[in-house]
């Protein structure tokens, strides 16, 4: 017997949570084709694995590597973790875009520079692959996107024919392969969205056994209202729902994490199909508009910049900023400046600032911190993407320790070379897979190293009804990881975060190898992963 791969001898892990076995994998094309002990099969090549974990490839379920793959396909930092498939859509997606929309993204771009040769979201996936890309990529449509399609960025309510033309926009998106409906309700205009819009999009996703996920209205002081919504639009809908990145935000609000839990646990023990992810850090990473109330947001970017230079509504702005109230979520109250570290900026006569605190700014310049950030967005004509340091440690571990939640980096999938260089991230874009691997199974033990790998492939592969993929079993896509448990980590840091993760070995991806003894083998053999809705082409 002869096949494609053989990887002889290595702890094989089956992505469903059971304990691992000793034997071989064989790989023809893009298939597992036998796993069990193959000592009288031979492979035109041929790994040994002997004392490392072979399991299937990680999937990414929050990906904002939508931009990096146009600039660099390789997908490095991920697949360096044994990431193999980006998931994208929070909120906002790549299509469907009507000509505004485009002119829009093209105005806004940063260091990233690309051509927009598409308007649907099927249509950039097909471009991101002809392109070529390592990994495969996936992609839910945003309800920002739907809502923008039809009513721009204005706060107000969707009459009955816009709404119908909104659903009629996510079920051609199910139609095409989309994995759902994802919104980001802390963002103008999403949080200008009533529940009731929420449950008609998330009821067109189900129609196609779609999935609703949400960055939920709040993760601070009204958590657990927010999340009440969330329950509410999952029953009325009857979509499969997720939670993106499950945190409480802001110390004042750390104590509301395990009432959180409680209540996803008791909705899921009535039945109701409830997950959520995470990442594996304390602090995220967003724009300076998260720290702003969403009024002086509406309209879009240009009408945002032309209000905070209006003296009058500046000076509303930053009052409004210094204290907490009912209806949005205030970033600078729950981190505070000394915590908002800022990481991304357009403008190179802003650039140095990269990695300097709010408050270190503001102190510079004699301003106050609400101040600063106002000049800054202006400045540099872009919200400014900023780190904001609000979780707990107790908390990740807590929200890591559930059965129902996966893993998300929240991040691009980047390299330390060229144009990625020119600004700072969040280690997460390097380290999430890995600290998982490392720091929270080998050193911390919160769970085994298969419940941890069910928890990367299994897991959310089944939440998004994918076919064929998410675990090592014959017949099933060859998306496959072999790491060193003893030496996987991270090594990206606040400081340093543009540092490859360490322990993964080999990476295959639809049976071809992009990564082999740890280097790039230049391979980018990914293909779009479509939903349970596609009607083909």
């Amino acid at each position: 017997m002869e096949h494609d791969v053989i990887i002889r001898g290595g702890w094989l892990y089956d992505g469903l949570g059971t304990p691992a076995e000793r034997g071989d994998l064989a790989i023809d094309g893009d298939t597992i084709a036998s796993i069990g002990c193959l000592s009288g099969h031979r492979g035109r090549r041929e790994i040994d694995a002997e004392g490392l974990s072979v399991a299937p490839g990680f999937i990414n379920m929050l990906s904002w590597a939508c931009e990096s793959l146009l600039e660099d396909g390789r997908s490095l930092s991920d697949i360096k973790q044994g990431v193999t498939l980006e998931v994208f859509g929070e909120g906002v997606s790549m299509g469907p875009m009507n000509s505004q929309m485009k002119e829009d993204r093209l105005e806004r771009q940063g260091d990233i520079k690309y051509s927009i040769a598409w308007s649907e979201l099927s249509e950039y996936l097909d471009h991101l692959v002809r392109l070529g890309v390592s990994c495969n990529v996936a992609s839910f449509v945003g309800a920002t996107t739907v809502r923008t399609n039809v009513l721009g960025r204005t706060n107000r309510q969707a009459g009955t024919a816009e709404l119908q033309e909104m659903c009629h926009l996510v079920r051609q998106a199910m139609a095409q392969g989309a994995l759902g409906v994802g919104s980001a309700l802390i963002y103008a205009p999403a949080c200008y969205a009533s529940t009731q819009e929420l449950v008609a999009l998330a009821s067109s996703a189900a129609e196609y056994g779609g999935m609703y996920i949400s960055h939920l209205r709040s993760e601070g002081d009204a958590f657990l209202e927010a999340l009440a919504e969330f329950l509410e639009i999952a029953r009325q809908s009857g979509a499969a729902s997720e939670i993106y990145h499950l945190k409480a935000a802001g110390k004042s609000n750390w104590d509301k994490l395990p009432q959180a839990i409680d209540l996803v646990a008791g909705a899921r023990a009535q039945g109701l199909p409830v997950t959520a992810n995470m990442y594996t850090y304390t602090a995220a990473c967003t724009g300076l508009d998260a720290a702003m109330p969403p009024w002086v947001q509406e309209g879009g970017h240009k009408l945002w910049l032309a209000r905070l230079q209006d003296k009058d509504v500046r000076c509303r702005v930053e009052r409004e900023m210094t204290v907490a109230q009912a209806g949005w979520e205030n970033g600078l109250i729950h981190a505070g400046a000394e915590n908002m570290t800022l990481v991304g900026f357009k403008s190179q006569a802003l650039k140095p600032l990269t990695g300097k605190t709010l408050a270190q700014v503001a102190l510079a310049r004699g301003q106050s911190p609400e101040a600063t950030a106002i000049d800054l967005v202006i400045e540099d004509d872009s919200p400014v993407d900023t780190i904001y340091g609000w979780m707990s440690e107790e908390n990740v571990r807590l929200g890591l320790s559930q059965p129902w939640v996966s893993l998300g980096s929240d991040g691009a999938s980047l390299a330390p070379s060229g144009v990625f260089l020119k600004s700072s991230v969040h280690p997460r874009s390097y380290g999430n897979f890995a600290r998982f691997l490392g720091k929270y199974i080998r050193e911390e033990k919160l769970m085994s190293l298969s419940e941890g790998i069910r928890r990367l492939t299994d897991l959310p592969a089944s939440n998004l009804k994918l076919v064929r993929r998410g675990r090592l079993t014959p017949g099933f896509i060859a998306d496959i990881t072999v790491f060193d448990q003893d030496s996987v980590g991270d090594l990206a840091t606040f400081d340093d975060p543009h540092q490859f993760a360490t322990g993964v070995r080999h990476v295959f991806v639809n049976g071809r190898a992009v990564l082999s003894d740890g280097q790039p083998t230049g391979q980018r053999p990914g293909v779009v992963v479509r939903g349970p809705g596609w009607r083909g082409k």
